[in-house]
């Protein structure tokens, strides 16, 4: 290891500047829609399976609500366009606008050239928790998804059950791609419930025990027609492992409200980014149906 520098410990101390002062971001209007939430009724329900996925849709405008319904258990979340996959959670750029992990009046931001928000925080009974002693936080946007190529890089082993497979194969059930397809439209994930964090010593990512329990939900408004999928991940709590059939596992529940009308009046669906691309590193024109 080489020698640190006389002056290690000034560069050292240099003090942080935050990348994405979250103050310039467009009004996330929370209290409007908590408000019109007050109004919704419920449309529509989906129950995913332990170890499986189950993709559900959201219209502008209403609310979904992802909640444990039997015990502890987190859950992998994809969202797409409603009518185009090719717009996308993008969870590296809500991780820099917002942080490693979400909470109420935080948002999903979707993938670039669009990079609008897809969806906003309203409720969630988690949020209590805040950032623990090992720097461990709930609902991160810093892992990717249980897959079966790392299982197989560090074991050899060939598991099946793995998030990134559930929600490939929960997409295809909905869409006229084949599987193979559909699993380059799977992508980084929002962890639902799951507790996470960087080791202080060697930043490695880490998983504990989530404090999700029976009735613990999150709540998020559609700002633009959404599909989405949701996986209930093979690591159940993740207190020890993932992609496993050792674990113990439940079932998650997906609602969707709807609010009354009036209640949105003065809300309109998320415009898309308003970048000038021709101006820019692409010509819009060139851009495939």
């Amino acid at each position: 290891m080489p020698h640190p520098p006389p002056d290690a410990a000034r560069r050292r101390a240099i003090a942080p500047v935050i990348c994405y002062p979250p103050e310039t971001l467009p009004d996330a209007r929370l209290a409007l829609k908590q408000a019109a939430r007050q109004t919704a009724r419920k449309v529509a329900e989906v129950v995913v399976p332990p170890r499986e996925a189950r993709t559900f849709e959201v219209k502008a405008g209403e609310v979904f609500r992802i909640t444990s319904i039997e015990g502890p258990q987190v859950g992998d979340l994809n969202l797409w366009n409603g009518t185009d996959l090719n717009e996308r959670f993008f969870s590296g750029k809500t991780r820099a606008l917002h942080g490693t992990h979400v909470t109420t009046g935080d948002r999903l931001w979707s993938s670039i050239p669009y990079l609008r928000a897809m969806a906003t925080v309203i409720a969630d009974t988690l949020d209590w928790y805040g950032i623990d002693e090992y720097g461990g936080s709930v609902h991160d946007v810093i892992g990717t998804r249980c897959d079966p190529y790392t299982g197989n890089l560090l074991t050899g082993g060939q598991y099946h059950h793995c998030c990134h497979s559930n929600l490939t194969r929960a997409l295809a059930e909905v869409s006229d791609l084949p599987l193979h397809a559909c699993e380059f439209h799977v992508h980084d994930v929002l962890n639902v419930f799951m507790c996470t964090g960087f080791t202080r010593d060697t930043g490695q990512y880490f998983m504990k025990a989530s404090p999700v329990r029976p009735g613990d939900h999150i709540e998020f408004f559609a700002e633009i027609d959404l599909l989405g999928a949701l996986s209930a991940c093979p690591g159940g709590d993740c207190s020890s492992e993932h992609s496993s059939d050792r674990a113990t596992c439940h079932p998650l529940l997906v609602e969707t409200f709807r609010p009354e009308r009036a209640a949105l009046a003065d809300w309109r669906p998320a415009p898309a980014n308003g970048y000038d691309r021709s101006h820019g590193v692409a010509d819009p024109s060139m851009d495939q149906d």
